[in-house]
């Protein structure tokens, strides 16, 4: 096989050990890569202005909650703006999280756009100069990467273009991260609007997966070197019959074992617009299923770990602390939910609110 060019041993061993480090047991990420726009509408519920300097206290206080933080975080993805922003003493965020043992990784696509000929689907943009950006953040201190690609379910979708155009921009994002140093994290996020039931939802999924590891092999990305990051398999928003976290759970786990390589080391699903409370609850369930689980089954959550500590700062420098509890206490939940350990019935803030939003964007 000498006429393929492969990583090198020793970039693979760099990769795998950066993966298996973001899923050590009970430890999972904080997705905080809300690009300006998503960032505003968040401030604006709590009527807080989107400013620079807003968006860098407020991430600025979640990275400095405490010395809690890294025994539930193992990392946290960074939007562009965020990765060169520092706190109020001028030391960059990148160092405050690397000081702490967790890794900082990046978002970089540079979003959906419409795929010409279908029913609204979608494909991502950003493979441009990718490797090359990459070589850059990884010298900024970046060791992972983010790139979500987009899904729908409707009477006739996914489009079999959808799933194809959709898996070969993941791998080849793949293979452009690995080739600068970084673990990418592959997002195929099947959207939760719609009235299907638990099963079309895990069909769905599995086709979408079994497209997306076919494309990762045939751009030769090194498996144990990159991580998943997919929706847990539920019903559609709107469905008249909603699963109960076990049928979650065994639809998910069934989804992962008919598509899912064992050589791939974690699962870091996403929190796809269920509350905190839903999206722990459901973790634990997927953790507690007797079933073959090669991989580790975490979370890589974004407004299910920040809704409660968004509401309790409300931007206010005297609810810092408030804001850091919140946080945490998130945390620690869905580190207990990733070793199938959460009792359920923490409350917080915001802990029920209803997080799904319409054809979630970032």
């Amino acid at each position: 096989m000498a006429h393929f060019t492969y990583l090198k041993p020793e970039q693979q061993e760099a990769l795998r050990k950066t993966a298996e480090a973001i899923v050590a047991p009970g430890k999972g990420i904080l997705a905080a890569d809300e690009s300006t726009g998503t960032m505003g509408k968040r401030l604006a519920d709590i009527g807080v202005e989107n400013t620079e300097e807003n968006r860098r206290q407020y991430r600025q206080m979640l990275f400095t909650s405490g010395p809690e933080m890294p025994k539930h975080i193992s990392g946290v993805i960074l939007f562009h703006e965020t990765v060169y922003q520092k706190d109020d003493n001028g030391t960059p965020f990148v160092k405050i999280l690397q000081d702490q043992g967790i890794i900082p990784g990046i978002k970089v696509d540079s979003g959906v756009v419409d795929l010409m000929g279908t029913d609204g689907e979608s494909t991502t943009q950003g493979l441009d100069n990718l490797t090359k950006r990459c070589e850059q953040y990884y010298k900024d201190g970046c060791r992972f990467a983010k790139w979500r690609c987009v899904l729908k379910i409707r009477q006739n979708l996914p489009s079999a273009l959808a799933i194809l155009e959709n898996a070969n921009v993941l791998a080849r994002y793949a293979s452009c991260c690995q080739q600068a140093g970084i673990v990418p994290i592959v997002e195929p996020e099947i959207l939760p609007d719609g009235d299907h039931d638990l099963e079309r939802c895990q069909k769905v999924t599995e086709k979408v997966l079994a497209a997306v590891y076919k494309a990762l092999s045939d751009h030769h990305v090194y498996l144990e070197g990159t991580l998943l990051k997919p929706n847990m398999v539920t019903a559609g928003q709107s469905c008249k019959t909603p699963a109960s976290p076990e049928q979650v759970a065994q639809a998910t786990v069934t989804a992962l074992q008919r598509t899912v390589p064992p050589a791939m080391p974690g699962v870091v699903f996403l929190s796809g617009g269920q509350s905190e409370e839903e999206a722990s609850v459901n973790l634990n369930a997927i953790n507690q299923y007797k079933g073959k689980k090669p991989w580790a089954l975490t979370f890589s959550y974004g407004r299910a770990l920040q809704a409660s500590a968004l509401k309790a700062w409300g931007g206010k420098k005297e609810n810092l602390e408030n804001g850091r509890a919140e946080f945490l206490k998130r945390a620690k939940a869905n580190s207990e939910a990733a070793l199938g350990k959460y009792a359920g019935g923490i409350q917080g803030a915001a802990a029920g609110k209803d997080l799904f939003v319409k054809d979630h964007q970032y």
